[in-house]
């Protein structure tokens, strides 16, 4: 064990701990669920103290002996090497103190240990003094929200979705000949192939991958340099510009300075942005979920016009039963991303004056959302999407069938007239071209030309 001291007094620490006093009290102040800000937010913590190292370090601020340790060990958090360091619970002082001084301290005592002294010898190295210079929990913490949700959108999400629109176009294509009945209010619509249905959700998936990538730009904009309100107090003049530099040659991502550091500081909005457009992703994925666990319903005594790939047995009692297990898992993880959403606006909303109090909770839900969004969609579309087969012959069946075949009527009888053929057909049990033939509306090449469901589904 070790002892440190920190403004309210001394605290122990095990030997082997890189992180120091503040980050204990905040241990034990916050035992609440036991969850941890995600790695991919604790490689962009490292990312802003490591840019803000090299940035402080070219104004003659740190020595290059300091620097080369902080460097060290800053890339260290990023590539992963400390995360069971990092151990302040979700649930934490407002805006992220706690979790800021975490790094802080971790990079500050694996520095310290670099230049072969022991932890806890701040006077060689401080979390406070040198590891946040210029800094603030206010400008980092909202920084790093935007740089590991931008990365995790970019490297994940989208191609991931980008796999799910090639995999729905493709069975939109695969379909494009096959026949079936489409569907209003649950009931029997007009004629069209299972191709048109699936490309609609193809088109769907690309509309959202625009919206994500629209959204995501907000993120490139970056508070850092405001420090604790905005003014950029203990900071270099030309700090802000600087520190922005090395994180886009430390990312590869253009970003760039927030155009009013008060507001960036005041506000996350970008975060609350990106949430919308996480939203509405899964209203999408949750209706293409919906549609193929009824498309797939059966196979005896449902529409059964797709067969999905078998991946698990479905019932602990009923030999046999297969269910959409993978659409089923697909809604769940909407739901809960619609669930982080409202919680990330109620969150966002409560920023007061010069800050918002609530960022590890929006830090955490925006990037669990992405996350679970990211799995879910490479699942569904690896495990259902591209297994899909047609069931053809129930398809040309309701497409036979459907009362709505009347509707290609309404030029030649009108909509009334139409609507009594359909209900004559309806109450006999016979399809629309039987019952015109019978009547002699229609001579049966005519009703073969007109009543042909595939020239239906493709007027144009």
């Amino acid at each position: 064990m070790r002892i440190e001291e920190d403004t309210l007094g001394k605290v122990t620490l095990p030997d082997n701990a890189y992180y120091g006093a503040q980050t204990k009290r905040a241990v034990e102040n916050f035992q609440i669920s036991g969850l941890r800000l995600q790695r991919q937010f604790i490689r962009a913590q490292g990312t802003v103290k490591l840019a803000a190292a090299k940035a402080n370090a070219s104004f003659g601020l740190l020595n290059k002996k300091v620097l080369h340790a902080i460097e060290k060990a800053a890339i260290e958090v990023i590539r992963g090497k400390h995360d069971s360091q990092f151990v302040v619970d979700v649930y934490q002082a407002g805006a992220g103190t706690s979790q800021n001084m975490n790094i802080n301290e971790v990079i500050a005592n694996r520095a310290i240990e670099i230049l072969r002294s022991k932890k806890g010898n701040y006077r060689l190295i401080h979390p406070n003094d040198h590891i946040n210079m210029a800094q603030s929990t206010n400008d980092t913490i909202p920084t790093a929200i935007y740089i590991s949700s931008f990365e995790s959108v970019k490297e994940r999400l989208v191609p991931n979705l980008k796999r799910l629109y090639q995999g729905l176009l493709k069975k939109s294509q695969e379909f494009n000949k096959i026949l079936k009945a489409g569907r209003t209010h649950l009931q029997d619509a007009v004629p069209m192939t299972l191709g048109q249905e699936f490309s609609g959700y193809a088109e769907g998936i690309r509309n959202d991958i625009q919206r994500l990538q629209k959204a995501s730009r907000s993120l490139l904009y970056l508070p850092i340099g405001g420090n604790a309100v905005g003014t950029g107090i203990n900071a270099h003049p030309m700090f802000q510009d600087r520190v922005i530099k090395e994180i886009r040659k430390i990312t590869s991502i253009k970003f760039m300075k927030a155009r009013n550091s008060f507001e960036g500081i005041q506000n996350v909005y970008p975060a609350l942005e990106l949430s919308a457009s996480l939203r509405g992703l899964a209203v999408t994925l949750t209706k293409i979920a919906n549609d193929i666990r009824l498309l797939s319903s059966g196979p005896r005594t449902g529409f059964a016009e797709i067969i999905l790939p078998p991946v698990q047995t479905g019932s602990s009692i009923m030999p046999g039963k297969v269910n959409p297990v993978m659409a089923e898992m697909l809604n769940m993880v909407c739901f809960q991303v619609i669930g982080n959403d409202t919680a990330i606006t109620y969150a966002t909303q409560a920023s007061q004056l010069e800050l918002n109090v609530m960022m590890p909770l929006i830090a955490y839900n925006l990037l669990f959302s992405i996350d679970i969004l990211s799995n879910a969609i490479e699942a569904f579309n690896k495990k259902c999407i591209n297994g899909i087969k047609a069931n053809e012959r129930n398809c040309r069946k309701f497409a036979e069938s459907t009362l709505a075949i009347a509707t290609a009527l309404n030029p030649i009888l009108g909509y009334e007239s139409a609507a009594k053929v359909a209900k004559k057909a309806y109450i006999t049990g016979r399809t629309i071209k039987q019952i015109v033939i019978e009547k002699g509306i229609l001579k049966e090449k005519e009703a073969d030309k007109l009543l042909n469901p595939f020239k239906l589904s493709k007027p144009f």
